[in-house]
């Protein structure tokens, strides 16, 4: 057997007679799924598809790509590939990116009892997969995962220290979601009991590049968890998709498990994003008005249009990320968002004087305001300035 880590010969075109092909009797139940989610993942295809079907040779399986309509021809490579093996499957969602939804769309597409989750990417080793299959039919635990974080285990190889040190503050801050003692949750790679994952499918996220974090926070139980060592191999084609993006995906799945249920994750970054504009705005007042010499009014006027501006643009990038407005639209959002925050402004001192006449202590009054006047601002903006229509898709593709 080649040295762990070490990757299968690769092809450029579906091959015929590859060992494992011939598609099994059409009454043999599958044992095993395989879901690869993909985006530009051309040149991986030729590689990973006969690796799997060697090393699942006797396993009764099926492998469902996931593919988010990618400019690389990716879904229609493994439709030439699925037309000679009845195994292989893709499914292509269009207006819609992400490797947790794109996971799950995957999982729920199966009967299969176990279904395992790989990248694409070959970084993850398909030769684990009958070990982590023997485990989960032996023992039956809810999950088994290939861990790069126990004795036999590595990530060096494909990891930067940068990359490694995301990875271990990414699981520090997870085990503030869930309890289940686990030494690797930042695992893309690891295989799921089916009739667990429809136990908390319904209050899966969905949100960013971790569906195992997911799994473990949606768990109303505590979990039955195996672990297996494996060497995280390094990259050879394509490009790596780690960006800032990613990262605060993952911050909004936190949030989202956290207090997702109770209030809006979306509602929660916008007030945050808000809270962040009112120090900018504190800032420039005081820096026009102490230090310029500036009459108070303008000061005032000056650290508003900031304030705003620079909400708008967070909320553009962190809050609304998934409808991020660019060009012309870019434009004419801030417009919006100046029209909808000043509306929102000017409820928040009536309502406040209203409360106040009323007898209501002055800082009561005041919280009172700025809560309906939140509301409201994130109610219109997500109406008209962050409004879901065909275009924001096809950006959320581009991006």
């Amino acid at each position: 057997m080649p040295e762990t880590g070490a990757l299968p010969g690769s092809a450029d075109q579906p091959s015929e007679g590859t060992p494992g092909s011939e598609s099994p009797p059409l009454t043999s139940p599958i044992e095993l799924a395989v879901v690869v989610p993909t985006f530009n993942e051309r040149e991986n295809i030729p590689v990973l598809v006969p690796a799997l079907q060697k090393t699942l040779l006797g396993v009764q399986w099926e492998l469902i790509f996931v593919d988010d309509n990618s400019p690389d021809g990716t879904a229609e490579y493994i439709r030439k590939l699925a037309a000679t093996d009845r195994r292989i499957r893709v499914l292509e969602r269009i207006g819609r990116r992400g490797l947790s939804s794109a996971c799950i769309e995957g999982m729920l597409a199966t009967p299969a009892p176990n279904i395992a989750v790989m990248d694409a990417d070959l970084q993850h080793d398909e030769r684990l997969l009958p070990k982590l299959l023997e485990l989960m039919k032996s023992e039956q635990p809810d999950i088994v995962i290939a861990s790069r974080n126990i004795g036999g285990g590595s990530s060096r190889e494909g990891f930067s220290s940068w990359r490694l040190w995301l990875s271990s503050m990414g699981s520090r801050i997870g085990r503030l979601v869930y309890q289940t003692e686990v030494s690797d949750p930042m695992s893309g790679f690891f295989l799921v009991d089916r009739a667990f994952f429809r136990e908390v499918a319904q209050r899966l996220s969905g949100t960013g590049f971790k569906i195992l974090v997911d799994l473990l926070a949606s768990s109303p139980r505590p979990l039955r968890v195996r672990e297996v060592p494996y060497h995280f191999r390094k990259r050879q084609l394509g490009e790596s998709k780690l960006d800032v993006r990613v990262e605060l995906e993952y911050l909004y799945l936190i949030v989202d498990k956290a207090i997702g249920r109770i209030v809006p994750t979306r509602f929660v970054l916008f007030i945050l994003v808000g809270s962040a504009g009112l120090l900018v705005h504190l800032a420039t007042l005081g820096l026009l008005y102490s230090w310029q010499n500036t009459s108070f009014r303008t000061a005032q006027l000056a650290g508003t249009i900031v304030a705003m501006t620079f909400n708008f643009l967070l909320n553009n990038v962190v809050t609304f990320r998934d409808r991020r407005l660019r060009g012309w639209r870019l434009a004419s959002g801030l417009l919006t968002f100046y029209v909808a925050c000043s509306l929102g402004a000017m409820i928040n001192i009536s309502f406040a004087q209203y409360l106040f006449h009323l007898g209501l202590t002055w800082y009561l009054a005041g919280i009172a305001g700025m809560t309906v006047s939140s509301v409201w601002n994130y109610g219109v903006n997500l109406v008209l300035t962050w409004r879901r229509n065909s275009s924001d898709a096809a950006s959320a593709m581009r991006s």
